[in-house]
């Protein structure tokens, strides 16, 4: 055997072996986060709030994000899920706007027939992210208290995201949708808000320009959840990439459900900062199959976390008990 064929064939052995061993590794994680997921009496949701009305909706909006936050009859939606009309996509491509439409008219109505929003935050300018707002708000049976919303910190985004994303035009026209329905916008953002029974806490609320072209995801706010014993924590877009994840580390601790950063794409939720939050359940606003390994890998074999997706589930919620338990339903959006 020549010295290339010996090259070939010892070469050909090294990629057989780590393709096995991915193969198996991607198996054993699968049966443990089948396992972990076990663990938890998921229901079909059926608003009957027998667990009580401290809630996390995770709304089914494809692979972006709409989560709305209930206490004590007041209600407050976190992104927007993404608009009919992204630029980075064909015009003829539909987003899930009318969907979260109908379902705040489905569980925030009040006794008056309309939506009222104690606050909206937009967490970042991707157009997955607030690309509804501008839909939502000028539905004349929804409106909202006040808005927060970061304008784009031009050193921190990239060209290509001003240029050819549209997110300045985004941010434009959800800004003015906002003030044309009489709500306040305001990028001055509170890192603490007392919102019925749960305590939040908000981080990344003004962008550092240290992030210098490091692209709007670093501009993610993100937000604690409390309620007693209870925690979660929304990742919004926050990646290890961007350098965020590790300017956060020191904030960061233990909760117990964790809403993935970045859909379960690739640069979220780094080891170290899936070990400091070290969540029991983590919520991906996407599809399972969809996440990326690594992170497949790093929630269950490191966190030993349960993973559900929003997608998969058809919208899933947490209720915060008063018995210090977290409940999760599915089929929100039945």
């Amino acid at each position: 055997m020549t010295k290339k064929n010996l090259i070939k064939k010892v070469a050909t052995w090294i990629i057989m072996f780590i393709m096995f061993s991915v193969f198996l590794l991607d198996i054993i994680c699968v049966a443990m986060c089948n396992h972990y997921q076990g663990l938890y009496d998921v229901k079909a949701e059926n608003f009957s709030m027998d667990t009580g009305n401290d809630r996390i909706h995770f709304l089914n909006v494809n692979n972006s994000d709409a989560i709305l936050l209930e206490s004590n009859g007041k209600f407050a939606l976190i992104d927007s899920g993404e608009g009919d009309h992204n630029p980075r996509k064909d015009m003829k491509y539909l987003g899930n706007e009318q969907a979260v439409i109908k379902y705040l008219k489905k569980v925030a109505t009040d006794k008056t027939g309309k939506v009222q929003l104690e606050f909206v935050l937009g967490t970042h300018n991707h157009y997955d992210h607030i690309g509804a707002f501008e839909a939502i708000i000028n539905d004349p049976d929804i409106s909202a208290n006040v808005a927060y919303l970061k304008p784009i910190n031009h050193d921190v985004a990239h060209d290509y995201e001003i240029d050819e994303w549209g997110i300045e035009n985004t941010y434009n026209d959800t800004v003015n949708a906002f003030i044309e329905d009489g709500v306040k916008v305001t990028a001055d953002i509170p890192t603490k808000i007392k919102f019925g029974d749960f305590d939040l806490t908000l981080y990344n609320t003004v962008t550092d320009s240290s992030f210098k072209d490091k692209g709007e995801n670093a501009a993610s706010i993100g937000m604690l959840v409390e309620k007693g014993n209870k925690k979660a924590f929304l990742a919004a877009d926050i990646t290890n990439t961007t350098g965020l994840e590790d300017k956060m580390l020191n904030d960061m601790q233990k909760v117990d459900l964790l809403k993935v950063g970045h859909h379960g794409y690739y640069g979220s939720t780094s080891w170290k900062f899936a070990k400091k939050l070290e969540p029991d359940i983590a919520i991906i606003t996407n599809k399972l199959g969809k996440i990326y390994p690594d992170i497949k890998w790093t929630l269950t074999m490191i966190c030993h976390a349960a993973i559900f997706a929003s997608v998969d589930c058809n919208g899933i919620i947490a209720t915060f008990s008063d018995n210090g338990e977290i409940y999760l339903t599915e089929n929100a959006q039945a």
